[in-house]
């Protein structure tokens, strides 16, 4: 039992060293270029320099000084990101280094990181085909090792995946609009109509990670394959290339039918494979979230 604590605890560590310094040095200010806050508000004038715009020229101030001043305004910030990770069996899959679960912490460590960087509150969902675990919108180091170390730690047995489930929650308990991102493979049934209520309220975002092995195996031969979610099994001869194709079918399916959906209600899509590093993916989304919102 002090082994496991002692792993979890440098696991902690390295994640909370590695996504802070993301939030900070790669993601400074993508994030809040990203997501646009509530509106903008007063913050104090300024003299006027050429090229502002006169409609913020403030003349009662201007009259006083015998000299033109301008308006300053800041964005009103106050937003909720809510992660909805799923924590079912499939995501305990890994063929590199890490497994899905994992590679899932860090991002949420860097997203939430980023967030809190932004004045921004973090909330937590926990899901698989039922709420795992919530917490409330809060911000604050502590509070993201924490959603941290729940992610490392919650995994319920033999559990599956109905998104549904998580979308229906958040409608309940997320009543003002805010930053949604949907982290999981997205093996669930169809949630689509679930999905677009929320996307008419909330900023959606699906992040979907796929592992390699997921579209082609290694080729070893007979081996006994298991559903980590049914926990069916089953003989399948790695060497055949039927067997491969029937192994990248529906991989490639599931990615173009999240990535129709989420078009389709106006939501966002990023897929992150777990053979590469999720920096790319992640700067290309905030990047183009950046160009949308100029």
């Amino acid at each position: 039992m002090g082994q496991s604590i002692a792993g979890l605890l440098k696991k902690i560590r390295r994640i909370q060293y590695q996504t802070s310094y993301f939030a900070d040095d790669i993601f400074a200010g993508a994030y809040r270029s990203a997501f646009k806050g509530k509106g903008m508000e007063f913050e104090d004038v300024r003299e006027y320099i050429s090229g502002d715009d006169v409609r913020v020229i403030d003349w009662n101030v201007t009259a006083r000084m015998n000299r033109l001043y301008v308006k300053n305004f800041r964005e009103e910030r106050e937003m909720t990101l809510t992660l909805l990770v799923d924590v079912s069996s499939s995501t305990l899959y890994g063929s590199g280094m890490q497994s899905k679960a994992e590679l899932i912490a860090e991002i949420a460590g860097t997203l939430g990181f980023s967030a809190i960087k932004n004045q921004d509150k973090v909330a937590l969902i926990l899901f698989t085909d039922r709420i795992v675990k919530y917490l409330p919108p809060k911000s604050g180091s502590r509070h993201i090792l924490r959603i941290i170390r729940e992610l490392l730690v919650e995994r319920p047995d033999n559990s599956q995946t109905d998104i549904n489930t998580a979308l229906a929650f958040l409608g309940k308990v997320s009543i003002h609009p805010g930053i949604c991102f949907i982290l999981s493979d997205f093996m669930s049934p169809d949630f689509s109509h679930q999905a677009a209520l929320i996307a008419k309220r909330h900023d959606l975002i699906s992040l979907m990670v796929v592992d390699p092995f997921e579209f082609r195996l290694p080729k070893m031969g007979l081996l006994t394959v298991r559903d980590l979610e049914s926990g069916a099994c089953l003989a399948a001869d790695t060497n055949s290339e039927e067997f491969q194709q029937e192994l990248n079918n529906p991989i490639l399916k599931r990615i173009k039918q999240q990535q129709e959906l989420m078009n389709h209600i106006g939501a966002g899509f990023v897929l992150i494979n777990s053979g590469y590093s999720y920096l790319h993916p992640l700067k290309k989304f905030f990047h183009s979230r950046q160009m949308r919102r100029r």
